[in-house]
């Protein structure tokens, strides 16, 4: 049971309703994670800043897959449920990539490099060693590209430790935390 109180629509800060509403409008719905981030206007404007600057990094598929193995060695549940959802409904990643990715995995040596760096940034708190960035450095991405794929990966820590302190409450086709 959510360790919060979830806010209404109507007890959403107006600070906050910009980012809700848009957020609301892509999915059709207020996710229960995004109600309760509007408490601090501060924390969601900054969470959207970040997201908003992001998403014109790598593509929405590789973005996807961080977020799926970042979710996973945080076990988050709420988190792997919704980025499965977004995976596999807005991105159109099938269900069987989506297991690898979960693991750090894929089947596009490129999307594995990135999925197995950010797995292992999470894994080191952020302690790589020099073969995981000559691993991705080798799969094609630039250092520049290394450099979102961290901040792409903090990104989703930020959701993940915001779900797993609260325990939110699964508004998404719900999935075990456990790999298949």
């Amino acid at each position: 049971m959510t360790r919060i109180a979830l806010p209404t629509n109507e007890q959403i800060p107006a600070a906050s309703r910009p980012v809700v509403d848009a957020v609301t409008k892509q999915l059709k719905m207020t996710p229960n994670l995004f109600r309760i981030m509007a408490l601090s206007p501060n924390a969601l404007s900054g969470w959207a800043g970040l997201q908003g600057a992001l998403a014109k990094t790598l593509d929405a598929k590789l973005r996807d897959g961080i977020a799926l193995a970042v979710s996973q060695v945080n076990g988050c549940q709420y988190c792997l449920s919704a980025h499965s959802y977004v995976a596999s409904n807005l991105a159109n990643i099938d269900d069987d990539e989506i297991q690898l990715n979960r693991a750090g995995r894929s089947g596009t040596p490129k999307t594995a490099a990135a999925v197995a760096f950010a797995k292992k940034l999470i894994e080191t708190h952020g302690k790589v060693g020099d073969d995981d960035l000559h691993a991705v450095r080798a799969a094609g991405f630039t250092d520049a590209n290394i450099v979102e794929i961290i901040a792409l990966s903090a990104q989703f820590l930020l959701t993940n430790f915001v779900n797993n302190a609260f325990d939110t409450e699964i508004d998404f086709p719900v999935v075990d935390v456990a790999i298949d």
